[in-house]
């Protein structure tokens, strides 16, 4: 099943219901990632006319634990179609739920979060059976907080994409449509988050120039409203081959206030499997660098970072460097991370929450991985962002990005 993590929602339209699944365990199992009797799940479902999402908080009680999987059982037909912060697979009626690298330990006490999304024909009520590593967590079964509202939703369709992160209101709906799409996940804080969703034009502009750096050619710039990664909106790339194609837009927001270490997460999709050419998507100016672009893209068929400046790549593109990245998958939407350290001289990158190896420079030559890209210091000072495409050769790709955030600290899928 597609892990997805996605951005909060506001009110949707839809019937909020609130379920706090909560009881004592009898077993106890042995080992870190044992969970210990007390432990608890609260289960709290949005759900509309064939859809739900629903946040589910798990605490282990008194005991902590290093891994954690959860599992409950649907009475009616529900599927769980994607999930956030949490690796979900459903086989029959049962769900199961496991910890990320990132959000695995829990101390005594403490909670983690993560969701589900999905649809249903015939809704069976609330879930039962909640374990925790293999422990019982609700022998009382669930008991509302919020009495559910009777007001009939909208007739408008909810959006069928990113699911919320947090508990959504139990208040009734409001009696006109709320905005279909909230601001991303990881907003706070951040001094850019943008879904796109306040794009009224087919050309993006507010937030967003349409910039064509070096040269201009077939590439295009749109707003898209048929492929979203949340909500209803999403910028797509034409990105054509050859050089002098190059199409971006570049964001209008003030990012200076970052400092020295800047956090950001993109999620972006597209069509076409990386070429052997170099080609570039992301890219930001460096005012250490003769405001040279650093430049976030792919060469021989996987991801890597290039400098305009000295066209240093990380990794290095060896058959041994190469090895250490990864590709960029196409047709579904991936979230990309990265962080890089101006004062340091550090950079590190994440596909899907992931760390990956050859797309990390750690102040320490490697070879193979980040050798090249310490052939001289590097102290960047990246004062913006951009989001596009640009071939070097033969490759032609179609992208769209959505839910994109940067800020001081890191903010995830």
């Amino acid at each position: 099943m597609t892990i997805l993590r996605a951005r909060p929602a506001p009110l949707v339209a839809a019937v909020a219901v609130l379920a706090a699944v909560t009881a004592a365990g009898t077993a106890l199992l042995t080992g870190p990632a044992a969970a210990a009797p007390g432990c608890r799940v609260d289960y709290t479902p949005n759900q509309w006319p064939g859809g739900f999402t629903a946040n589910i908080k798990v605490s282990p009680g008194d005991t902590a634990v290093s891994g954690w999987t959860v599992t409950w059982t649907y009475a009616g037909d529900e599927r769980v179609t994607n999930g956030w912060n949490a690796t979900v697979s459903q086989s029959g009626s049962t769900v199961t739920a496991r910890n990320m690298s990132y959000n695995g330990s829990i101390p005594a006490g403490g909670s983690a979060d993560f969701g589900v999304q999905g649809t249903y024909g015939t809704a069976g009520g609330a879930p039962t059976g909640f374990s925790l590593n293999g422990v019982p967590c609700n022998g009382a079964g669930p008991g509302p907080t919020t009495p559910p509202p009777t007001t009939t939703p909208p007739t408008t369709a909810p959006p069928t994409t990113a699911p919320p992160t947090s508990a959504p209101p139990t208040t009734a709906p409001p009696t006109t449509a709320p905005p279909t799409t909230p601001p991303p996940s990881g907003c706070a804080g951040a001094v850019l988050c943008d879904g796109f969703e306040n794009q009224t034009g087919s050309t993006p502009s507010g937030d967003w120039n349409v910039v064509s750096p070096d040269c201009s050619g077939a590439g295009t710039a749109t707003v898209d409203t048929a492929t979203a990664h949340s909500g209803s909106r999403a910028i797509r790339i034409n990105g054509a081959a050859g050089y002098c194609n190059h199409v971006f837009v570049r964001t209008t927001k003030n990012l200076s206030g970052l400092g020295g270490v800047r956090y950001a997460r993109i999620w972006v999709r597209h069509t076409t499997a990386q070429p052997t050419d170099h080609t570039t998507m992301i890219t930001m100016s460096d005012a250490a660098d003769g405001n040279r672009d650093l430049r976030l893209g792919g060469q021989n068929g996987a991801l890597q970072w290039n400098r305009a400046s000295d066209d240093a790549t990380l990794p290095e593109q060896s058959p041994a460097g190469v090895a250490q990245s990864v590709p960029l998958p196409t047709n579904r939407w991936a979230c990309l991370e990265f962080m890089v350290d101006g004062s340091a001289g550090h950079l590190r990158t994440w596909l899907d929450g992931v760390a990956v190896t050859g797309l990390t420079a750690d102040g320490v030559p490697t070879h193979d991985i980040d050798g090249q890209w310490y052939n001289r210091t590097w102290r960047p000072q990246l004062t913006d962002l951009k989001l596009g495409w640009e071939s070097y050769g033969g490759g032609a790709d179609t992208l769209w990005y959505d839910d994109v955030a940067m800020g001081s600290t890191r903010i995830g899928c």
